[in-house]
């Protein structure tokens, strides 16, 4: 039995060392590779594959949320490739979806390949929707309370979300402004506002979310603008358009 592979990474180095650690096993079918959440979905809805190794943190649409999109009747094996802490793989070990966690070795890899064979080769292919759900419902809180994970330069740096003064909009990445140091994370600022905690951090622009616990004082400015001075000099700006989130953080201050 031939098993047909999809791989999907943004980074173009994990894609190469996934298809070299498959390219030696006689059982294995590369179909495609993807770089994106959405044409990953695209993929598997055509060329549906029977395995598919799957980046979790993505532009657009994330691994689980590629998953939660599939059709039951289209849903392959997946086995997720994450950076995410214990609390994450803890939530994988119990809704039995493998996963492996960044970086790994080829023992690793082979662990997590050949379970994800043999369920194949005996036909179990459970309905995962149901675990989904509930990993999603596990997850989300775990990622947002503790830290977030950002890919640099061939490493995994996690960064505590208490450590971050405010994060700025790059196009499609979000820059964490921690201290004098500074991480590029792929991921939106819709997305990232999500899954950050409300208590702790304000969208006050479309370019800029603050740590509240950052803001040293408020300056008014013209048309009902604000200017946020941050505890280390950072002087931001707080849009008229965002208001609402002036007022929720005027009534934690009072």
């Amino acid at each position: 039995m031939t098993i047909k592979t999809l791989i999907v990474d943004d980074e173009p180095l994990a894609r190469d060392r996934l298809a070299r650690l498959l390219a030696g096993d006689d059982r294995i079918a590369i179909v495609g590779q993807c770089a994106d959440g959405r044409s990953a979905l695209d993929a598997i809805r055509t060329l549906a594959p029977d395995l598919v190794f799957l980046d979790v943190q993505m532009p657009e649409l994330d691994g689980f949320e590629v998953v939660s999109q599939v059709e039951p009747a289209k849903m392959p094996r997946i086995i997720f490739v994450t950076a995410h802490d214990k609390f994450a793989l803890k939530a994988f070990e119990v809704h039995a979806i493998d996963y492996l966690l960044k970086p790994f070795d080829r023992e690793r890899f082979q662990l997590a390949l050949d379970r994800a064979v043999t369920a194949i080769e005996e036909k179990s292919r459970p309905d995962l929707s149901d675990n989904i759900s509930a990993l999603l419902a596990e997850l989300r809180p775990a990622s947002v309370t503790e830290r977030i994970a950002v890919k640099s330069t061939g490493r995994i740096v996690f960064v505590r979300l208490e450590e971050i003064d405010w994060i700025e909009a790059a196009d499609n990445y979000a820059n964490l402004h921690v201290g004098a140091e500074a991480h590029l994370l792929r991921e939106t600022m819709a997305s990232l506002e999500k899954r950050l905690p409300q208590s702790q951090f304000i969208r006050i622009s479309r370019s800029a979310i603050v740590n509240i616990d950052r803001i040293r004082e408020m300056q008014p400015l013209f048309h009902g603008d604000y200017a946020v001075v941050l505890r280390h000099g950072v002087k931001l700006t707080l849009s008229r358009n965002y208001r609402d989130k002036l007022e929720r953080l005027l009534g934690k201050a009072s």
